[in-house]
Order: structure tokens, then sequence, then C-alpha cells
């Protein structure tokens, strides 16, 4: 019987996830001053992108990344 859900829930796929996301991706914690941040989202939102899709973009560029 299908759940309630798409996703699987509970601590096992919770523990999954996590597990996924720290051999796959590297975190970063920037802090802005008040009012960047919904600079940055309506940038975002202007682009068609989410807010981290938008982030990375430009931190690629001025890196010389692609």
């Amino acid at each position: 019987m299908p759940g309630k859900y798409e996703t699987p829930r509970g601590k096992t796929a919770t523990d999954a996830k996590r597990r996924y996301n720290e051999n796959n991706y590297d975190r970063l914690y920037p802090s802005v001053k008040k009012g960047k941040k919904a600079k940055y989202q309506a940038a975002a939102e202007a682009a068609g992108m989410s807010l981290n899709e938008w982030i990375e973009t430009t931190l690629d560029t001025a890196a010389g990344a692609q």
C-alpha cells in the first residue's frame, strides 16, 4: 500500500539521506548582512533558479569555473 508521502520518512530514511549528503556534498554556511538574503533570493528567482543554484553559479563564475 502506498504511503502518505512520496519519499520515505522515518529515522532510517533520514539517516540514509544524511549519509548520502555527507558523501556527496560540501557544506558552506555563508552569513550575509540583514537585507541581502532577500536581494539574493530575488536575483535567483529572476534567473529562474533556486537560491542554492544561483549562489553556486555566481561563485563558479567568479572563480572562473563552469
